[in-house]
């Protein structure tokens, strides 16, 4: 017997004010569905997942959760007021004696508990928020940018965890990789209409462009009638006495289809200029190192960066990427060695924390009050890489409307904080870019854009990304920040700088194992076993599987070795003892599947 629904919306609708969000909105979400919910900045996808969660009242539809159905929200910015540490918030919800679950979710997340909410980071807060929800284990995840702050370590944890739960989700992401390798369905906002597509985030934009391009001819073969109908309607006229009424009606019908059309969201014009050009030589950094008291963040590093080159910073929060960032411009001093800027440098900015923007000045003042844009005595214009625009018609480049121009920054989403800051940058002449995490909060149309424009940028980048697939596509050399002041440089980009090192590994444990007289006879032959790509790379990710299994059985077994839970707590005995058999199945089957892979590598 099929089960129904966990999640049906029927026929629903919603104001804020103005035009509607949704209009005859249905939408549906089965059990163990696993669902990217994708559309522009501003298309209402954070409004939908709250109605979803019962967050937000509809102005009038239906939405019917299925009996005894658990759901669990993960909100982009929680709320976090009145808790005093991490833990406390994450543990909400959850008994006390349920605090395990919190503690196994932030082992693998790599975050403390115990860390004050008052001095915690955004990624620190984002990481309490999915422990929160992911140790109360909902049969219904909503999970709405989840990635946003977190490094790729964190983002591989979260990645494997949901993709062996039982549980259905829905997530929204501006992480490709994420995406592709999570969901099973898609549902698009575009224009107040939800489409679903039974297939993955990987299929999303050749569906996405299929369908604008039918919409595309449909367009033209109404603008085509409607120009062969008027044509008759003035010949006809005049050719006869009478009027065929109700061709002219059908006229004005098809003249009211077109206006009703709703026109597609443009992408914003970005342009780069790297005015003149730099010195072939753009940095050199010689032996040099970092040391915050006993904590090394960089040791005995060295770099030269020629003029053209994308290079990436990648390594877990906290490994040293922005301070390297700092040092390689002569931001921060080094301890120990020397940087030198190369000549004709010209150089923007691209701060993760937005700190640059005032929260409480407008847009207009943030383009007008930047001593890099501002034009003496012109308060309506900008200087845009040496010439005047008008600040609304520039704004409108980066898709903001004209009501907003005089509105304050505080009530921009990050995905408009965002794009207000690459305005600033995109307007002064540059030919070194840093960019601190540029793309959280853009959507994948505004990713695609900034990918196209740094690769056809003249100049230099360095950045600081999380984003396996916007790293692949930009980087050409990746510097992994590996801890105890470790720094590896590697040619490529993210799936470069991987294969690199799994080769590098695979050499270093056949080095360590070989005898040297089976060595003499292997030579330099190369790879050893018959390995294809992706059981390489599950390969290096199975010990890490099996030390997490392990210390989640562990877990769970000391909670269940408490004398009197099964008397006063039957149902969380049960629960728990249903999750410890599951984890030992979980952990024979991949120290199986280690044995297997580890026997045809050879």
């Amino acid at each position: 017997m099929a089960r129904p629904p966990l999640l049906q919306l029927s026929n629903i609708a919603l104001t804020f004010g103005g035009d509607p969000v949704f209009s005859g909105l249905d939408a549906i979400v089965q059990p163990n569905d696993r669902v990217a919910l994708v559309g522009r900045n501003g298309s209402g996808k954070s409004t939908l997942m709250k109605v979803m969660a019962g967050l937000v009242e509809a102005d009038s539809g239906s939405r019917v959760l299925a009996p005894g159905v658990s759901t669990g929200y993960m909100e982009q910015d929680p709320d976090m007021k009145g808790f005093s540490t991490l833990g406390d918030f994450a543990l909400r919800d959850l008994d006390p004696s349920d605090a395990y679950r919190v503690e196994m979710v932030a082992e693998g997340l790599k975050f403390d508990p115990a860390a004050a909410v008052s001095s915690a980071s955004g990624g620190e807060r984002r990481r309490a928020a999915l422990a929160k929800l992911l140790a109360e284990a909902p049969e219904l995840m909503l999970l709405d940018e989840p990635t946003n702050h977190l490094d790729i370590e964190a983002i591989a944890w979260l990645e494997s965890e949901l993709a062996s739960t039982k549980a259905g989700y829905v997530l929204i992401s501006h992480d490709r990789a994420f995406l592709s390798a999570l969901t099973r369905a898609t549902l698009w906002i575009d224009r107040g209409t939800v489409r679903r597509q039974e297939a993955g985030f990987e299929n999303f934009e050749a569906w996405r462009d299929k369908l604008w391009e039918e919409e595309d001819i449909a367009k033209h073969k109404l603008n085509r009638l409607i120009k062969a109908e008027a044509r008759w309607a003035v010949e006809g006229i005049s050719a006869r006495r009478k009027r065929n009424m109700g061709r002219v009606r059908a006229l004005q019908g098809l003249r009211a289809e077109k206006a009703a059309q709703i026109t597609r969201q443009g992408t914003a014009d970005f342009q780069l200029d790297s005015s003149q050009k730099s010195g072939k030589l753009v940095l050199e950094a010689k032996n040099i190192s970092k040391r915050y008291g006993e904590r090394l963040i960089l040791n005995d590093f060295s770099l030269r960066v020629q003029r053209g080159e994308r290079i990436a910073l990648v390594g877990p929060n906290g490994a040293g990427k922005t301070t390297l960032l700092k040092m390689l411009i002569g931001e921060l001093e080094t301890d120990t060695g020397s940087v030198r800027l190369g000549s004709n440098l010209e150089m923007a900015v691209f701060d993760q924390t937005r700190s640059a923007l005032d929260p409480d000045a407008t847009l207009w003042e943030s383009l007008t009050g930047d001593p890099a844009t501002r034009i003496s005595g012109k308060a309506d214009q900008i200087n845009v890489r040496g010439n005047p625009r008008n600040v609304v018609s520039y704004l409108k480049d980066f898709l903001f409307v004209d009501e907003q121009a005089r509105a304050p920054v505080r009530s921009l989403s990050g995905g408009e904080k965002a794009r207000l800051l690459l305005a600033r940058i995109m307007a002064q002449p540059a030919n070194l870019l840093i960019l601190d995490e540029p793309t959280n909060d853009l959507d994948i149309e505004t990713l695609d854009l900034l990918q196209e424009l740094l690769g056809d940028f003249d100049g230099t980048v360095l950045l600081v990304s999380h984003d396996r697939d916007f790293l692949d596509r930009v980087a050409t050399t990746t510097i992994a920040m590996e801890g105890d002041g470790k720094a590896t440089i590697y040619a490529g980009g993210w799936s470069d700088y991987r294969s690199q090192r799994r080769d590098d590994a695979a050499k270093e444990t056949k080095a360590k194992s070989t005898p040297k007289a089976e060595k003499s006879k292997q030579g330099d032959s190369g790879k050893s076993g018959g390995l294809s790509f992706t059981e390489s790379h599950r390969l290096q990710e199975l010990p890490a599987v099996i030390e997490r299994l392990e210390a989640e059985i562990a877990k769970l077994e000391e909670f269940l070795s408490a004398p009197d839970l099964f008397t006063k707590e039957p149902a969380k005995f049960a629960k728990a003892s249903e999750a410890l058999v599951e984890r030992h199945s979980a952990l024979q089957s991949a120290e199986e599947e280690w044995m297997t892979l580890e026997e045809k590598a050879g």
